[in-house]
């Protein structure tokens, strides 16, 4: 029986120290994957021993990846003790992989924003500044310090968790733990998807559609001649009830589209962008076409 290959303390601090440049090649078709894969490497080395198991390694983990810098390292942990199984003969496929690393790296991210950048990082700063103003040089010292300090204790110790987290995930394969992590995982991950398409996805029509006669009683019947005191109080009163000013009130695209479902053009263009990357549709090409589409409409007063 061949000797079980595990990576070291040595070799997951290497991850480590290398998961710092996460963003150091971003780039808009998959984000932070260059990254990520640099970050995998000294574990890629150790763990595979040849050329055709590393390049498959290195090309599994150049797939999309976006996350907070900073908490990906749990995500790197997980994945650390998945690849090691699989090294060791465990039957981990490529989509277990990615459907974790998926399934985490959109929860976590909103952690990481409101925590380091909202909060960590502008009490550190306040905390600087304030000493600083003050004529003492221990102010931009003391943030250089504690912020390196937190962030990197905080990466090796999270990766750490993720690692040991994934190594006890692996030890039920046969009882298919692994399969509802990855399912939950995946689930988890398409609801993220929902809530960040109805907040970033965002498609306005412009185009005025025939206006609508109110019912009487809807608007506001003014009266012909002098307004005196008592009958514009009551107009105003009419206006605040939410009665109309005029007998006919606009109609627009937007809000027919907006009574039917909220958000539909927005759901139907993220899944026309899904599809077109399933027909292994360049993401640069899908921007760039979509930048001449959306400059198009307004151009022609549609959107």
């Amino acid at each position: 029986m061949a000797e079980k290959i595990e990576l070291s303390r040595h070799d997951r601090m290497s991850v480590a120290w290398r998961s710092q440049f996460l963003q150091g090649s971003w780039n808009y078709e998959r984000m932070q994957n260059v990254g990520w894969a640099y970050a995998l490497i000294p574990a890629i080395k150790k763990l595979y021993t040849t050329k055709e198991d590393r390049s498959a390694a290195l090309k599994r983990h150049l797939e999309f990846f976006n996350t907070h810098p900073y908490v990906a390292s749990p995500i790197i942990g997980v994945t650390l003790a998945l690849e090691e199984e699989r090294a060791n003969g465990a039957a981990i496929d490529d989509a277990a992989i990615q459907g974790v690393k998926i399934g985490m790296m959109g929860p976590l991210a909103g952690i990481g924003d409101p925590v380091f950048w909202f909060t960590l990082r502008p009490i550190l700063g306040a905390l600087g500044a304030s000493l600083a103003l003050s004529g003492n040089i221990l102010g931009p010292i003391l943030f250089f310090v504690l912020w390196n300090l937190i962030r990197m204790s905080f990466i090796w110790y999270t990766q750490e968790f993720g690692y040991k987290a994934g190594s006890a995930i692996t030890q039920d394969l046969s009882g298919g733990l692994l399969k509802d992590i990855t399912k939950g995982a995946s689930i988890l991950g398409m609801f993220i998807l929902a809530v960040l398409v109805e907040r970033w996805v965002s498609i306005k029509f412009v185009v005025q559609l025939p206006a609508k006669k109110l019912a009487e009683g809807a608007y506001i019947n003014f009266p012909n001649g002098a307004v005196t005191g008592g009958k514009l109080q009551q107009i105003l009163g009419e206006q605040a009830s939410g009665m109309s000013l005029t007998k006919m009130a606009p109609n627009t695209l937007q809000a027919n589209l907006d009574s039917l479902i909220p958000g539909l053009m927005g759901l139907l263009l993220t899944f026309f962008a899904m599809w077109l990357l399933k027909k292994k549709v360049s993401p640069i090409v899908m921007i760039i076409g979509i930048f001449i589409f959306g400059i198009a409409m307004h151009a022609l007063h549609i959107m």
